[in-house]
């Protein structure tokens, strides 16, 4: 079978046009509304590393977001300006910087993810058994592509420099 490529991949891609049309009118304006969504891809990384650790050295930010570590000062200080992050000292060596939720940002983010997490659970409950297996396999096999082409374009390795 000879399948036209160029016109697939028009038609796959208004079929995307199309559903992120349709789906916008039927998300809250609660959720477009979130402060999160006004962040950056590593600015999320970094609120997602904090809901798992609730905190984090300047270090342990920049390896995760792999970034070095004066990116990761200037990511983490825009995020401090707007109230979603607390920058201090650790007692036992000066030299660290802490980073945790603010009481604002950890409020939103909590918020956030009730959201998603209700959305999510409503969709889901919706599916049958045999939908749910397909959405599985659908979403690892999306998850090995994505992998592969990773692969091509590994990101750079932060250096680490050791103070003694």
């Amino acid at each position: 079978m000879d399948i036209d490529k160029k016109n697939l991949d028009e038609t796959f891609l208004n079929f995307i046009i199309d559903y992120i049309e349709e789906i916008k009118e039927l998300l809250s304006s609660d959720i477009w509304e979130n402060i999160f969504l006004n962040c950056s891809k590593n600015e999320v990384f970094i609120f997602w590393l904090l809901y798992r650790k609730n905190e984090v050295n300047m270090t342990e930010a920049a390896e995760y977001i792999h970034v070095p570590l004066n990116t990761a000062t200037g990511i983490i200080g825009r995020m401090e300006r707007n109230g979603l992050v607390v920058r201090t000292r650790s007692k036992e060596d000066k030299r660290v910087v802490k980073i945790e939720f603010s009481e604002q940002g950890k409020s939103q983010f909590e918020s956030l993810i009730n959201q998603i997490l209700y959305y999510g659970f409503q969709i889901i409950h919706s599916f049958t058994k045999e939908e749910m297996d397909v959405l599985y396999k659908m979403t690892t096999k999306t998850i090995e592509v994505l992998k592969q082409d990773r692969k091509k374009t590994e990101p750079k390795k932060v250096r680490k420099i050791r103070i003694d």
